[in-house]
């Protein structure tokens, strides 16, 4: 294959468009400059002759799809119970493809400026012109692995985007393919962008009407060849403190700091179950914010393990170390509002195995080393696989995300996008039971 648009241009014309999403906004999307990509991605679609093109203005989510070009048994598609649901043209399953279209508020910035550089030769890269920010390979020995290739930096003020728009761009990459291509067989392909990701809200607004899908990879994980079925389960916990102030000079028997029954709360949990601490399958409590006055205090934590069982053991002792302090210091003194946010999508997947055994055998038939992990956050396709549609998720060939030091590979999207496709070429010979 391998005779697509240079991808990378597309990523940079994604990349200039700032995108970032915004945290403890109700609305989606978050962000009204989301929308700006979502309308290009609308038109480019439609103009690449894709059908089923709709972008929901008012949620900001963009779809499309490429009609299925195999031969099919008429009378035992019309025999499918499914077949309006999931818009059946044939009887191969419907794939989909999701990635996100915002990028990570973690580096303010407004003004998004990716420079491509070809040929890059292993040493550090001054990403500003005063030289105050560099990406320096020693730092970040994953450059070593680019020498040669063609890579693109941020300048060093905002975030690259590479989360997601390297997934975006492939996805676009992969549709084009097959649209240019109707030699190459596969069944129907349905692909969706997603906006709000990074603040946890990606799916809350999909409609499996226009996202009819059997199952779905989305194409947001870092290095290309990694291959992400597992999550964490996560909750998160909003903990407010009732205190009482009074002058110090009289307070003792009556001053009740809310900040020190905040910091108590915090000693009761484990002192090595924190992010600075764990890794791989390890689960944590995250401190995220912690403010207030003797009067009044507000803790935000997120709880996270890939135990269902640890899981609940955690919010367990959460939910104890209040008990505790309200027992010490009076009823109300401490508030709890702890909420699940999503499960460990592995569950849902492992009974379509499937789709990590075709990956797999994709990219070992490609040359590509399979880095099958377990992802220390979240995706889309967390809440998705729950929602009906199993969905682990893909490397794009990006690096070193929400980080003004991000970059992406523009010779591993481009054999992202051979991966893909050779995995969904592999579908067009399945038939649903």
């Amino acid at each position: 294959m391998n005779d697509y648009k240079d991808i990378g241009e597309r990523f940079m014309r994604y990349a200039s468009i700032n995108t970032q999403s915004k945290e403890g906004i109700p609305d989606t999307p978050s962000t009204a400059c989301q929308r700006n990509l979502a309308v290009l991605l609308r038109d480019e679609l439609a103009d690449m002759g894709a059908s089923e093109v709709y972008y929901d203005e008012k949620h900001c989510y963009v779809y499309g799809a490429v009609p299925g070009n195999i031969p099919f048994d008429q009378a035992k598609l019309d025999s499918r119970k499914d077949k309006n649901k999931r818009h059946r043209q044939n009887n191969a399953p419907v794939i989909g493809l999701m990635a996100h279209m915002d990028s990570s508020p973690d580096v303010a910035g407004t003004d998004f400026r990716p420079r491509r550089i070809d040929s890059y030769d292993g040493t550090d890269i001054k990403l500003d012109k005063d030289g105050q920010y560099v990406l320096s390979a020693s730092e970040y020995p994953s450059l070593k692995k680019h020498i040669g290739q063609s890579i693109i930096v941020t300048d060093g003020t905002t975030v690259l985007g590479g989360d997601d728009k390297a997934g975006v761009a492939a996805i676009m990459e992969v549709m084009k393919f097959y649209l240019s291509h109707p030699e190459y067989a596969h069944g129907t392909i349905r692909c969706c962008f997603t906006p709000d990701e990074e603040v946890g809200n990606g799916p809350m607004w999909l409609d499996q009407d226009h996202f009819a899908c059997d199952y779905a990879y989305t194409i947001d994980g870092g290095d290309l060849g990694q291959l992400e079925y597992e999550n964490f389960n996560a909750a998160s916990a909003v903990i407010n403190i009732n205190g009482i102030s009074t002058h110090p000079g009289n307070a003792k028997g009556k001053m009740k700091s809310a900040l020190l029954v905040g910091m108590e709360l915090a000693g009761m949990l484990p002192s090595l179950e924190t992010p600075f601490y764990t890794e791989g399958r390890e689960g944590f409590y995250h401190l995220l914010e912690m403010n207030g006055t003797t009067d009044r205090s507000m803790m935000n934590y997120i709880i996270r393990d890939h135990d269902r069982d640890r899981f609940e053991e955690r919010k367990a002792e959460m939910k104890k170390a209040v008990e505790a302090l309200n027992l010490r210091y009076g009823d109300g003194t401490v508030e709890l509002k702890l909420k699940d946010s999503y499960y460990n999508m592995g569950e849902k997947i492992r009974p379509h195995m499937h789709l990590i055994d075709n990956a797999v055998n994709a990219m070992k038939a490609l040359g590509i080393e399979p880095m099958i992990d377990a992802i220390r956050g979240g995706t889309d396709g967390c809440r998705l696989s729950f929602e009906g549609i199993p969905c682990p998720n893909l490397g794009t060939g990006a690096y070193n995300y929400h980080s003004r030091f991000e970059y992406v590979s523009v010779d591993e999207m481009a054999r992202n996008v051979d991966l893909i496709a050779r995995i969904l070429n592999t579908y067009a010979s399945y038939e649903l039971d």
